[in-house]
């Protein structure tokens, strides 16, 4: 009977009932394990077990097992351990109960699986947790819907006192009342003002108010049920924010402006800094003009982060940006957009001869974002104006002067173009000779050159010379009779009642440091120079008296101007596209 009558009491009280009639057995074989042994709530320890519950254990005895354990009592909830690197006995919260399903309903209105269940989670908690016996709290807490712990959030905002003054209606000025009533309540109930809302400050609140009555089917605890998103068993203010949907927004002060940069062509992204609980969606305007919804092939706001993109940025887009969450327009920051372009430069007059002695300017147009800065070279070489009284650098370097010209001043002179983002280079010939020929060719050419890379080109009545400027060397002569690759047709062919032979030519251009065009009036075409094997690999018709020639970069084509005849009675102005490799195009411009 009295074996049956032990395992009765621990079928009545789960788990702590196995381990009293443990305790049992063991007192009949000899000395009990006191870290093992319950004790009633009721029952309060001597004076040592007091010491001992609370941590402080009196090791002075001596143990003949030599466990400190075995004469140690932590209480429920809590087990003995023995410390590896002091080898003294310590009290710490139990790290698991016995799986036994006898559920009970603790203090702060949670279910546990029994009895142990509830004392370890408040030794975990370090706060006090006992047993209740009430209906209400195993089937109300099930009868609380969605619904009705909405509708228990507005009775309890409804019953907080409007704080701020009636002014004029916006969605900004309701969120910030609602906000202050919000903290009105939740001060309220921290009894403790620690910062924290635990299940008994909510259930004293509660039984104060006599709140039970009108709660319906919900309790206060229910707002730890819903809303207590990280499981700490307590709601902060923050949690309590997102419980009455109070928006908060935020935008530190070192991030109210914001600046980008871009290269032109590239893509960009304008990430919005404001942050907060629940906040709206972001709102992008420039100019005063909403952008989220003018389906823009450029600039779109698709993804969740509120960001905005702008696709193959150029410089129209350069500009200040804001953005704010919807319905909040007073907080907002603004995103000033810059735009880098590479540097673009145009050097002219592309080639000039001039008598010794005389002035000569070389000037050099550069554009690009930011400003570039300006660097010239003479025949590949630094050109240092400072350590010359003859050179000077004018605007900038967007001019070089040079006062009274000399023939070692004859080369090519490169202007280079440089920014955070490009180089860019073009170059501009100087000829200095003993005097002009009045002659076709010196009107239309002047019997002047084309530099490209360390090679300088002279077209003269002899055909086309190949010039290294730094050694003052020969390195090919293309003569008026040397013939074309595939066509078979002399450089310079002799026409009717000419007589001697000569080549006469009007302008030239540089393309990509691969091939010169060059034109022959009296011809009407031009001719192409590979520029690798330094002969003329193809002639294309063009419309009569060809005499000058831009090579436009950004289309990769080459601009014709023809004169018809002598007296410009037909000028146009033919398109060549070098991507075809000298196909012509069928535009004409007529004047």
């Amino acid at each position: 009977m009295g074996s049956l009558c032990v395992w009765a009491v621990a079928a009545l009280l789960g788990t702590s009932g196995c381990w009293l009639a443990e305790g049992l057995k063991t007192s009949r074989r000899g000395s009990v394990h006191s870290a093992t042994m319950p004790r009633s709530s009721s029952q309060e320890p001597n004076s040592m077990e007091k010491g001992k519950a609370d941590g402080n254990i009196d090791q002075s005895l001596s143990d003949p097992d030599g466990d400190p354990c075995r004469r140690t009592y932590c209480g429920r909830g809590r087990q003995c351990v023995l410390m590896a690197d002091t080898g003294r006995a310590e009290c710490v919260c139990q790290e698991k109960c016995r799986p036994s399903f006898v559920p009970v309903c603790g203090s702060d209105g949670r279910f546990y699986e029994n009895h142990c269940e509830v004392y370890r989670t408040a030794c975990l908690e370090r706060r006090r947790i006992y047993v209740v016996h009430s209906k209400d709290c195993f089937f109300k807490g099930n009868a609380c819907t969605m619904s009705e712990y909405n509708r228990l959030k507005s009775m309890l905002l409804d019953m907080q006192p409007k704080v701020l003054k009636n002014g004029g209606q916006s969605q900004q000025r309701d969120m910030e009342e609602k906000r202050a009533r919000v903290d009105t309540m939740f001060k309220y109930l921290d009894v403790d003002q620690d910062g924290r809302l635990v299940s008994g400050e909510l259930e004293k609140i509660s039984m104060k108010e006599h709140l039970e009555d009108s709660l319906l089917e919900c309790t206060m605890q229910d707002l730890l049920r819903y809303d207590d998103y990280n499981n700490d068993r307590h709601l902060s203010l923050h949690e309590f924010y997102t419980a009455f949907q109070v928006v908060q927004l935020s935008l530190s002060e070192n991030q109210w402006i914001s600046v980008s940069t871009v290269t032109v062509g590239l893509s960009a992204v304008l990430t919005c800094a404001i942050q907060g609980t629940l906040r709206p969606p972001i709102i992008w305007k420039r100019n005063g003009i909403i952008l989220n919804f003018l389906d823009l092939e450029d600039i779109n706001d698709f993804g969740d982060d509120g960001s905005l993109y702008i696709t193959k940025v150029t410089t129209i887009h350069m500009g200040n940006y804001s953005c704010h969450a919807y319905g909040y327009e007073d907080l907002y920051q603004t995103h000033v957009l810059q735009v880098n372009v590479p540097p673009v430069i145009l050097v002219y007059p592309e080639t000039q001869a001039q008598e010794p002695g005389v002035s000569a300017s070389l000037h050099c147009h550069a554009d690009g974002i930011p400003n570039p800065k300006l660097l010239w070279l003479k025949n590949g070489m630094d050109l240092l104006p400072r350590s010359s009284t003859q050179l000077a650098l004018i605007a900038n370097g967007s001019e070089l002067f040079i006062g009274s010209v000399r023939y070692e001043d004859t080369g090519a002179y490169t202007c280079i173009a440089k920014n955070e983002v490009g180089v860019d280079e073009d170059i501009s010939s100087l000829f200095v000779e003993d005097s002009a020929k009045k002659t076709l060719a010196n009107i239309l050419w002047r019997e002047e050159g084309l530099s490209v890379g360390n090679m300088f080109y002279v077209f003269s009545d002899e055909g086309i010379t190949v010039l290294q400027p730094s050694e003052c060397e020969i390195r090919k002569h293309m003569q008026r009779a040397e013939r074309i690759v595939a066509t078979y047709e002399e450089m310079c062919p002799k026409g009717e009642g000419v007589s001697p032979q000569h080549c006469v030519w009007s302008s030239a251009v540089n393309v990509r440091d691969k091939y010169i065009y060059v034109t022959q009036p009296l011809l009407s075409r031009l001719l192409v120079v590979d520029v690798q094997t330094q002969k003329v690999v193809q002639a294309v018709t063009t419309d009569s008296f060809p005499v000058k020639m831009l090579y436009d970069k950004s289309h990769d084509q080459v601009w014709v101007l023809t004169w018809g005849d002598m007296d410009r009675t037909h000028p146009t102005l033919q398109a060549l596209d070098l991507f075809k490799f000298i196909s012509q195009l069928g535009v004409y411009c007529y004047f």
